[in-house]
């Protein structure tokens, strides 16, 4: 096993971002096909071939049903636009598909995607404007939440209570006109975090977009392929600059037509790659060498008083990545001075500036750069945030956040931060983490993963080597599954539009805990 190798070729593969195909997005760029595009053929043929056996689209595993409802809602309507016989049967199966997404809304433990309730009133009026859901089975979707004949009763009378407190889809769209009424100057542009979800105006409401100052200089609409897609599609009808960026990314993908959520995501790959590194202690000169000239993008990016957003240039930022940002420069010898005020809230750190509500994770990584500034944990920021994260605890040991669809993310991140800072804050997580360690030495909140498997050694060594006692045994099963399956398929847990896997960066968390591993003599 040499880590050595596999540092080195990490921080050569670091750029723009490298990210796995999302049905959703793809299912966007599929419909340039209907402007002759080669992008949108080939991606329409991507997305015939990835139906989940179910009728869905979405991600495989884990089953997580707000993103299987606006996968296949989004690839329904492109394949019911299209009108093609050979849809047809994908068609029905994706009613059905949408049925089991429905219903299992809510058992996701962190809820809505990015814009759910913005997009999916959207992609339903569609679809049943081209007739893909018919009315009567609409009708009944509205009152209890299925895509299922009304004339059976017996699962009517199971499922009857399913939206008891009122129409979901009637809520989802109180909350759309709400978000909207927030808008500034009541217009969509691309200093506002809704334009990342462009496509939630349809085809009637493009007068909501401040056009001359929408896109971003490489031509998309907020660095995503779904919203870009849109636009040229109905607000400047096949614009050059963003089919070029479109064009650009499915070239980048390589993925036979499939289309990645983001792209670039650059100051986020490169602020979680070299953070996980980091966290393994000092590089030799070699790996030292890559990380200099991605430090320097990640200061040329940094926006004096708000930090950086999860591209360079991109003009929301947020306190999460430039959270990670400010301690990547600070721990590689870069230190840049910045307060956190321009985020902080009465009772918590925001991590957007329009947001429907806080994230634990930006918190927790607020958290971080406080400490790392040289704040002690009873001045004020840092107890407005560890008061924030008490407020949010479930069973009084872990966390769930809306960017990640696994507690072991903010939870390994938030001992990460409290690892001889402030210990008794994450005890019981501590115990949580070793309490739902498997017996081959995996974690996995749906099943095993090594990429939960390695945020929770990162966790337990960080904490073992801040004078605190964890098993041998415990660290040295968990290390040999992960050296044993580093290279396994990486499932998508974090969430955007829909779920989506940055690879690098689930590679840079399993090569962090095998170092640590390695360095305490474990492995």
């Amino acid at each position: 096993m040499d880590l050595h190798s596999e540092v080195l070729a990490l921080l050569r593969e670091t750029g723009p971002g490298r990210m796995l195909s999302t049905a959703y997005d793809t299912a966007w760029v599929a419909r340039l096909a209907e402007l002759g595009e080669p992008v949108g053929e080939q991606a329409l043929e991507w997305l015939r071939a990835h139906q989940l056996p179910d009728g869905s689209w979405g991600a495989m595993q884990p089953k997580y049903h707000h993103d299987r409802l606006i996968c296949t809602l989004a690839a329904l309507t492109t394949l019911a636009r299209r009108g093609e016989r050979r849809d047809q049967n994908r068609l029905r199966r994706a009613l059905v598909g949408m049925d089991t997404a429905i219903r299992g809304l809510r058992s996701d433990i962190v809820g809505e995607t990015i814009g759910f309730e913005m997009i999916i009133p959207t992609l339903l009026s569609e679809a049943r404007a081209l007739g893909a859901i018919h009315r009567e089975e609409v009708g009944f979707w509205r009152q209890t939440g299925a895509l299922v004949p009304p004339e059976d009763p017996s699962r009517l009378d199971r499922r009857q209570n399913f939206f008891r407190d009122g129409d979901y889809f009637d809520r989802l769209m109180l909350q759309r006109v709400a978000r909207l009424e927030r808008l500034p100057m009541g217009k969509v542009n691309r200093a506002v975090t809704v334009a990342f979800s462009a496509e939630m105006a349809g085809t009637d409401s493009v007068n909501l977009f401040d056009v001359e100052h929408l896109l971003e200089a490489n031509g998309s609409v907020s660095y995503s392929p779904s919203a870009t897609a849109y636009f040229v599609l109905y607000v400047r009808p096949g614009y050059e600059p963003a089919m070029a960026y479109l064009r650009q990314v499915a070239a980048r993908n390589r993925d036979n037509g499939g289309i990645p959520d983001v792209a670039p995501f650059d100051t986020f790959e490169l602020s979680w790659t070299l953070w996980n590194l980091a966290l393994a202690g000092q590089m030799d000169d070699e790996a030292l060498a890559l990380c200099q000239p991605r430090l320097e993008f990640l200061q040329d990016a940094w926006m004096p008083g708000k930090g950086v957003g999860f591209a360079a240039s991109y003009a929301p930022t947020d306190s999460d990545v430039t959270s990670l940002a400010y301690e990547v420069l600070s721990l590689y010898g870069r230190p840049i001075q910045f307060d956190f005020s321009y985020y902080e809230q009465e009772q918590y750190f925001r991590c957007f500036q329009v947001e429907s509500n806080p994230s634990v994770s930006a918190n927790v990584h607020v958290l971080g750069a406080l400490r790392r500034s040289g704040l002690p944990a009873n001045a004020p920021q840092v107890q407005k945030v560890l008061s924030f994260l008490q407020r949010r605890l479930m069973l009084d040991m872990l966390w769930f956040d809306k960017w990640h669809a696994s507690p072991y993310y903010p939870t390994t991140h938030a001992v990460i931060a409290c690892a001889g800072y402030a210990d008794s804050f994450a005890l019981n997580a501590v115990h949580w983490i070793l309490e739902t360690q498997n017996v081959d030495g995996s974690w996995g909140y749906y099943g095993p993963t090594a990429e939960e498997t390695a945020y929770c050694l990162q966790a337990l060594l960080l904490w073992r080597r801040s004078g605190k006692m964890i098993s041998k045994q415990v660290l040295q099963r968990g290390l040999r599954w992960l050296a044993e399956h580093r290279f396994d398929p990486y499932p998508p847990l974090w969430i955007g539009k829909c779920l989506y896997v940055p690879v690098l960066v689930v590679r840079s968390a399993i090569l962090s805990a095998l170092m640590l591993g390695v360095q305490e003599e474990l492995l």
